[in-house]
């Protein structure tokens, strides 16, 4: 099929924030109209509906609104009672603020391999980097299908660990009968605002259904108070803004529905780009329900297919092109390149492709149709 002029091409964006904003504008600026008026910008009461809504949703007796994903990954070790030196197993493929986290916190990182399928910590791989000094896991939900539960929770039972989810990419994803965030002993969720339910701004909350950790950490995020000026314990500015709390608040009543969207797109995507040369699409685990975050392909030159869709006005994105075990800044860990070769393999070829709510099918079908004209112009 001859592809039509680029001027006649749909422009399709990588995210488009728009589309999810615009639903709340109206109901958003009235709320702030009333903030401006009574000036609780810091610990209002919304801050405590939002806290409320999202543990509901998340089906834990409790949430913390935070500052941010790494607030919460990082406060929720803190108050699970991380000591220094102490071993946390995190995955060898996810965002570098998993790691930051587990180090800002005095631990120390261990990387175990990501599975073919959900790309999350591999369990048999996990139970392998166990050693006397290990206290956490630290699963990752990445691109927002959810690790294997099941396994890592059995494990974590017989080896007496505590498991911290970093939920940041997985908001609503289920997995044989748990939702994000609602498996360990706690879940860490950020609302960055290009995630499934994104703020306009930074922020995070943490779910967890142990009253006493939701407790410290409360303390942790407003300089170690648990009542005015009595610092029990040395602590952060790590708060929800109010304002970010009225957003989420709006956003989270649209969520499942927002969840659909992505599912209806990645559908379609997977559907029209089966088959095609080397492409290699997102699998679903058994038992899963993914919230795709992001829509990864991998092919063997992820660069070229994406200079080639750029120049067709589809946006695309590298998510994450360099493993955390081969970055600079964790260089000091000892990993060498080819200690993880699936995880190096999906840093190396992946690449993703635009998906976000409110994507039109005409937007689909561009994207789907640049990428075929890719594999036909010679990539078989």
């Amino acid at each position: 099929m001859t592809q039509p002029a680029l001027a006649n091409r749909i422009a399709v964006p990588f995210v488009d924030l728009g589309l999810s904003n615009e639903p709340i504008r109206a109901e958003l600026l009235e709320a702030v109209s009333t903030l401006l008026d009574s000036g609780a910008f810091v610990n209002g009461p919304q801050v405590a509906a939002f806290e409320r809504s999202f543990a509901a949703y998340c089906g834990t007796a409790d949430c913390v609104g935070l500052a941010s994903g790494l607030d919460a990954l990082r406060l929720a070790l803190l108050a699970a009672g991380i000591q220094p030196g102490d071993e946390v197993i995190v995955p060898a493929q996810t965002f570098v603020a998993t790691l930051e986290a587990v180090t800002q916190a005095g631990g120390k990182p261990v990387l175990a391999e990501i599975g073919e399928l959900d790309y999350a910590l591999d369990a048999a791989a996990t139970e392998a980097a166990v050693t006397s000094r290990t206290a956490f896991l630290l699963p990752v939900h990445l691109y927002g299908q959810m690790a294997d539960m099941q396994a890592l929770r059995s494990l974590a039972e017989r080896r007496g660990l505590a498991i911290v989810e970093d939920a940041c990419q997985a908001h609503g994803a289920e997995r044989d009968g748990l939702r994000a965030g609602a498996g360990g002993l706690a879940g860490a969720f950020s609302f960055y605002p290009a995630k499934n339910l994104g703020a306009m701004g930074d922020a995070g909350a943490l779910a967890t259904d142990d009253e006493g950790l939701a407790s410290t950490v409360r303390a942790l995020r407003e300089h170690g108070q648990r009542s005015k000026y009595r610092h029990d314990l040395e602590g952060y500015t790590a708060r929800l803004d109010t304002i970010q709390a009225i957003v989420l608040e709006l956003k989270l009543r649209l969520l499942d529905g927002w969840n659909e969207e992505r599912r209806a797109a990645a559908r379609f995507l997977s559907e029209a780009l089966a088959g095609l040369g080397d492409l290699v699409l997102p699998a679903i685990a058994p038992g899963s329900m993914p919230v795709w975050h992001l829509y990864v392909v991998r092919t063997a030159e992820p660069d070229a297919l994406g200079s080639f869709l750029r120049e067709r006005g589809i946006a695309t994105g590298r998510h994450y092109p360099e493993p955390v075990h081969l970055a600079p800044a964790y260089a000091g860990l000892g990993y060498s390149a080819g200690a993880f070769p699936i995880a190096e393999q999906l840093a190396r070829d992946g690449l993703s492709l635009p998906i976000f709510p409110g994507i039109s099918e005409s937007q689909l079908a561009a994207v789907a149709e640049a990428v075929q004209a890719y594999f036909r112009s010679g990539r078989e």
